[in-house]
């Protein structure tokens, strides 16, 4: 049995990204072979002429369409997810993944408008959660990006986020953590 050949066949199978372990238990196969496996995947997906790619998703895996083809065929096969979000979504979404952990006060601090809407429409589209409260007065609740957000962007993890300049970030106020 080609091991590489069936850890391939259950990524295509998969929607959402997998584990390494998840893999071993799907395959029966050992964490070493599926490792090796994995290697093998990467360079031969990475070569000219393939379509997809492996990604990796923090300490998970996928198949997915190579950027240059996902530009051409999101329309089509893009999920609900996809959908554009609108300018205030996006400069919503764009503090929370910049600042996080953040509360509604200090996103509306930045934004200077509320938030609530904007903040129920990112959570519906499973882009942000909540990731805990600030020990301040009221225990705000405080929201970060999700492993939906990374995917959708194509971001291995909130590292990968492009770098602010100076007057981006002088227009975040402060709240920029990275």
């Amino acid at each position: 049995m080609n091991e590489t050949a069936l850890i391939e066949a259950i990524l295509y199978l998969e929607n959402d990204p997998l584990e390494e372990s998840s893999l071993v238990r799907i395959s029966g196969l050992s964490k070493d072979a599926v490792a090796k496996a994995l290697e093998e995947l990467t360079a031969h997906h990475a070569r000219e002429g393939c379509g997809v790619e492996l990604t990796r998703l923090n300490d998970r895996v996928m198949l997915s369409p190579k950027k240059e083809y996902w530009n051409i065929l999101k329309d089509r096969y893009g999920r609900k997810n996809e959908a554009r979000l609108s300018r205030a979504a996006m400069e919503t979404l764009s503090i929370i993944a910049y600042s996080q952990p953040i509360t509604r006060s200090e996103i509306e601090a930045v934004r200077g408008v509320s938030a609530d809407s904007m903040i129920r429409l990112l959570i519906e589209k499973n882009f942000i959660r909540e990731v805990g409260r600030k020990d301040v007065p009221g225990k705000p609740v405080q929201f970060g990006t999700t492993k939906e957000f990374l995917k959708q962007f194509r971001l291995s993890s909130i590292a990968d986020l492009p770098k602010l300049n100076e007057s981006e970030i002088e227009r975040f106020g402060g709240a920029v953590t990275r």
